[in-house]
């Protein structure tokens, strides 16, 4: 039996939909990937059965239609080996990580961005995150053993039936009270994330410095749920919390009104809520976002006050700001420790100059949620202090303690930045976290004690980054061996800078070139060979006369949609360098593909 699941470490994906379509609505997902759901759960159940003898695993989905039916078969499929499940029902990403802390891992049903057809599994231990590389590997190879056995249907069948009939139902009838076990102890796990501290009293501290400026300043924020897994989650009881009024559309579960990707083109409709609001004399409304399918990234829109409209901020622009201000938290909180900033290979630059103008760190992973929380692990470990991580190239950002992306982690931050003030105390001026960005970063004149976001945007470092669900950051190739293809690239790309570095020089100031690879949780500068990058992502850096990086291409094959991803990123307000570097890069990958 032919599973068709890609099983990257970020989880296995495919399109459940009985009909092969990726559109399709429909809940039914056929008897072949019934058994594939199976398979997999008894994957996960023998993977940890190994470790210890008694076993608890917290199981719930995204709003998918297919979801339930996937998750009859897992939760028939570990009952069956004598594994206690907590059914959650419909949860957030963020949600059953965090409750699965005090349980021995879990297994999450959702495609996260992916089309509504899709559907796939997350696996993971009791530390907040998904499997890593390494362990998913383990898990992939007997998952597929499983599958290509002859007999695969007829094992799925036999296990799925040996599953006790009142065993299922009673952990189907317990699901509304695990729920509301996981809907606390996921609020308390987020207190402690979003504040640094798990002390409720200093907690309570920290809110009422926020509450206090919102009596200055009221803030509302605009959700649009888009019938996701926030639908049922603790965002509009979390901001209650702190004064703020939580709007939202879109918030029924399963309703899913438009596209998943929370990137630009589908949060114009939270901006238009927005300005909607905006117009009703609602001038607080000044924040919103919309959280994908499994509600674990959530990009923002915002109020510009100059142009009087909602405007979308970019991926890339939002872990700019969230790094910032996560950053200037730690410093305004008293950590005086080694710090450091974990990324992904295609996050723009301009997170190297903010971590720089606070004396931070950068290090790079390639792309996979698990590969960067894995890199900040390992750094934590070296120790470093990692507060926050993520792919600038997606938005959203993980704050440690969590180990996945949280979109009420960077409202939370974006709202710190904003509302935490200067003020004056027996000591001395103590600067809120913008006017501590201004001073580090040189720019002391921009301050303003009552900047807006648009304020702070305009503080950040110039850069123009390829979005990644732009038409241009996407190929088609027809190339399986991700190291063929980039060795072909590698003898046109050095064949081509021969005939172009004149030009470059002369019109970007480009000089010299230097080839990055990155693999799992390591990074290798300076690389001769491009084909060792395999499936790993690929990153040409191009620098100026002092060895100054002024730009960078990337490509990597997606490890959880069959297309291959390209990107640009250069520094300064240089859009046509943007296009001119991007196409060059695109044309010279299609001509190694057609070698």
């Amino acid at each position: 039996m032919k599973h068709n699941m890609i099983t990257s470490a970020s989880g296995w994906r495919k399109v459940f939909a009985v009909s092969g379509n990726e559109e399709d609505t429909s809940a039914e997902i056929g008897e072949e990937n019934r058994a594939v759901s199976a398979l997999a759960a008894l994957t996960f159940a023998e993977y940890m059965l190994s470790k210890k003898s008694s076993v608890k695993l917290a199981v719930g989905m995204d709003t998918r239609p297919t979801g339930m039916e996937i998750c009859t078969q897992v939760i028939k499929a570990l009952l069956a080996k004598n594994i206690e499940v907590l059914f959650c029902g419909i949860t957030a990403a963020p949600e059953i990580m965090a409750f699965a802390r005090d349980a021995d891992g879990f297994v999450y049903i959702s495609a996260s961005h992916n089309p509504i057809g899709h559907n796939g599994i997350k696996f993971g231990l009791n530390d907040g995150g998904v499997l890593n590389a390494q362990e998913n590997a383990l898990l992939t190879q007997s998952f597929n053993d499983k599958c290509e056995d002859e007999n695969a249907l007829k094992n799925a069948e036999k296990l799925i039936s040996s599953c006790p009939q009142k065993l299922f139902e009673k952990t189907l009838s317990e699901s509304p009270s695990v729920k509301e076990s996981a809907l606390k102890s996921y609020k308390n796990f987020l207190k402690h994330a979003v504040w640094d501290t798990k002390d409720t009293d200093t907690q309570k501290e920290l809110t009422a410095i926020i509450k206090k400026a919102l009596n200055e300043t009221p803030v509302e924020i605009i959700a649009d749920m888009n019938g996701s897994a926030r639908t049922k989650s603790i965002d509009i009881d979390f901001l209650n919390e702190c004064s703020i009024r939580l709007n939202t559309i879109n918030a029924e579960a399963g309703k899913i009104a438009h596209e998943i990707i929370p990137e630009p083109e589908n949060l114009v409709y939270c901006a238009r809520e927005m300005e909607r609001l905006q117009q009703q004399g609602n001038k607080a409304c000044i924040l919103g976002y919309m959280p994908d399918c499994d509600g674990d990234r959530g990009n923002i829109v915002y109020w510009d006050k100059k142009t009087a409209s909602a405007q979308v901020l970019k991926a890339q622009e939002v872990f700019a700001l969230s790094v910032l201000a996560e950053t200037a938290f730690s410093i305004w909180s008293g950590n005086k420790s080694e710090t450091a900033v974990c990324v992904n290979c295609p996050t723009s630059m301009r997170i190297e100059e903010i971590a720089k103008a606070f004396g931070a760190q950068v290090f790079r992973a390639e792309v996979g949620e698990a590969n960067v929380v894995n890199l900040a692990r390992e750094k934590r470990n070296e120790g470093w202090t990692v507060r926050i991580l993520g792919e600038g190239s997606n938005g959203g950002n993980i704050t440690h303690p969590s180990a996945v992306r949280d979109p009420l982690c960077t409202i939370s931050a974006l709202l710190k930045l904003l509302l935490i003030r200067d003020e004056e105390t027996p000591a001395g001026l103590k600067k809120g976290l913008f006017h501590l960005w201004c001073t580090a970063s040189g720019q002391e004149e921009k301050f303003n004690c009552n900047a807006g976001l648009r304020d702070i945007i305009n503080t950040l470092p110039d850069y123009v980054t390829t979005g990644v669900s732009e038409e241009r950051a996407v190929l088609k190739i027809r190339t399986e061996d991700h190291s063929v293809l980039k060795a072909r690239f590698q003898k046109i790309f050095e064949k081509e800078w021969q005939n172009k570095k004149t030009e470059l020089k002369s019109k970007y100031g480009i000089t010299s070139w230097e080839a990055v690879k990155t693999n799992g949780i390591k990074e290798v500068r300076n690389i001769s060979d491009f084909s060792q990058s395999a499936k790993g992502g690929l990153k040409i850096i191009f620098k100026d006369d002092a060895s100054k990086p002024l730009a960078f291409i990337w490509m990597r094959g997606s490890g959880t949609e069959k297309v291959f991803r390209v990107m640009c990123d250069v520094k300064g307000n240089k859009k046509e360098e943007e296009a001119e570097l991007l196409e060059w890069e695109r044309q010279m990958i299609l001509a190694a593909d057609k070698q």
